[in-house]
């Protein structure tokens, strides 16, 4: 390997200080600006990378993968006995089944495909049951097989211009829930296809509310693939307003909802890049555009409305790392209702980030536990639970480090 080549942070002789300054460059973040995200001086860094120092506690080192993004922990730290995925759950038992179906794709079939209006009737019970079951990953994993083979084959059988778009809209869809179930499980490249798949559909239905849903599924996919895909988070998000944008004076609720939620994804994207202003800019209009709908109307895909802007609000403090204000932001979005069981789990997730960036991880444990009652498997898969479930199991209180030790147990992080 020529000298100055990047050291492979998967080789075993790689140390952990030059893993975490691999790790931090390829996320493009100075040693000043992890310090502080660390509440650590720059020379504490600096000594941990370079050696002069031990590598930190357990504790600090979830911190610092959360803020590097590293999936496993064993990349960071070198150990191959610490093999813990912190950013993508389990596989879930019908994961299989779902794969085979997208994966299928047939194109000759001796059976009649539903009727269109069939479909959106299923659909829509697909959508109610992901937000009011608490097993919400199973019940739309039992459904999802036999929705997509019927959905493919509906747009394959139309008869008219008219009925293929209807049926183009109802497959997109069909893909947006499907990413919903794959998201956060061991198959990116399933995932990247479901999401490019609901794009052309939606984009061949020439509808606007399912070209908005399927780009804000593309960008959240883009977001959660790192900082590299920053950008083509915000063009997949600027395009698709730029394309609702003229429509929306005499559109339908759903279409100014999903133009809501598009206003929003781009504050959560600069919110990731630590960009304050334009983090905060983006929630005012998100917020704006949700005081147009009705006060009881809620976005049964993307969860938007008028209730949904006080966790977006808290979302947005937490990923900017302000501990104080997220907190604010969470007493005052406590007092409305998310009506969605997987949505408020979510909310309540990163009401616990809120709790514990201010150091309250008591708070943490508590609001973690109630996230794990609404929807146990939002909580399963969620990275940012599990990092701080792990990292209270190693607390020096006894009765916090039972707390986490037990709700560590309930999401298959630690033996019974």
């Amino acid at each position: 390997m020529p000298s100055d080549a990047t050291p492979n942070p998967y080789a075993d002789a790689v140390a952990f200080g030059q893993r975490m300054q691999i790790y931090r460059q390829r996320r493009g973040m100075s040693r000043p600006v992890l310090a502080g995200f660390l509440d650590k001086s720059h020379s504490w860094v600096k000594q941990v990378e370079t050696g002069v120092i031990q590598p930190p506690k357990l504790p600090m080192i979830l911190r610092i993968a959360e803020l590097l993004r590293v999936r496993d922990l064993a990349d960071l730290t070198g150990d191959q006995s610490m093999h813990v995925d912190l950013f993508i759950g389990p596989g879930h038992p019908r994961l299989a089944a779902v794969k085979s179906a997208v994966d299928a794709f047939p194109f000759a079939s001796d059976r009649q495909a539903p009727s269109t209006l069939h479909l959106r009737h299923r659909l829509d019970r697909a959508w109610n049951a992901r937000h009011s079951a608490p097993n919400h990953r199973e019940v739309v994993g039992e459904l999802l097989p036999a929705l997509i083979r019927d959905a493919q084959l509906a747009t394959r059988q139309a008869d008219s211009a008219a009925d293929r778009q209807a049926a183009q809209a109802v497959l997109s869809e069909v893909y947006s829930l499907s990413q919903f179930f794959v998201a956060y499980q061991p198959d990116s490249a399933l995932l990247w296809r479901i999401a490019e798949r609901g794009m052309v559909a939606a984009q061949e239905s020439e509808d606007p509310h399912a070209i908005g849903v399927a780009a804000w599924l593309t960008a959240q996919a883009h977001r959660d693939s790192g900082p590299a895909h920053f950008d083509a988070a915000d063009a997949v998000t600027t395009e698709a307003l730029r394309f609702l944008e003229p429509r929306l004076a005499d559109s339908e609720d759903k279409v100014l909802a999903i133009a809501g939620a598009l206003q929003f994804e781009a504050g959560y994207t600069a919110a990731r890049r630590g960009e304050n202003g334009t983090a905060w800019g983006w929630w005012d209009k998100a917020e704006k555009t949700a005081r147009k709908l009705p006060a009881d109307y809620y976005h049964p895909i993307t969860s938007f409305s008028q209730a949904i802007m006080g966790a977006h609000a808290v979302t947005v403090a937490v990923e900017l790392h302000q501990g104080g204000e997220s907190v604010r932001q969470a007493a005052r979005a406590d007092k409305t209702v998310i009506r969605s069981r997987p949505r408020r789990a979510r909310h309540r997730i990163e009401e616990a980030r809120a709790y514990q960036l201010d150091g309250q991880p008591d708070t943490a444990l508590a609001t973690l536990d109630k996230a794990h009652e609404a929807a146990p498997e939002t909580v399963k898969y969620n990275g940012y639970a599990r990092r701080i479930v792990l990292e209270e199991t190693e607390a020096r209180q006894p009765e916090r480090r039972r707390r986490a030790s037990d709700l560590a147990v309930k999401l298959g992080l630690l033996a019974a």
